[in-house]
């Protein structure tokens, strides 16, 4: 009888794990979803931040005209588009998204 009352009580127990994992993969725990202005920031940051990784500790000399124009004009576009319209937790996410993305090699 104990054995039986054992063999069911794990029984439960990996049913409850399997369903655990399969909620869990339906359900992506730390996605986020960005609204359109954000997903718009989001591509601003990339776009500059691959800029920032081809010249990593540069003087404004060492970097090339086009990529200066290109990114003077994504640092203004950040400004005007993110910065004053974004709260400061919606950056400071989208600043982790970049990075976490670039240092992972999405």
């Amino acid at each position: 009888m104990p054995s039986i009352i054992l063999l069911a009580l794990g029984i439960g127990i990996v049913a409850v794990l399997l369903g655990s994992v399969v909620f869990q993969s339906l359900n992506p725990i730390n996605e986020t979803v960005l609204t359109p202005q954000e997903k718009k920031c989001q591509n601003i940051a990339n776009e500059g931040y691959k800029i920032h990784t081809l010249y990593p500790d540069p003087s404004p000399d060492e970097i090339l005209g086009d990529d200066m124009n290109r990114l003077l004009y994504l640092d203004d576009l950040w400004i005007k588009e993110c910065v004053s319209v974004l709260p400061a937790d919606s950056l400071f996410s989208i600043i982790n998204n970049v990075e976490r993305e670039f240092s992972h090699g999405e």
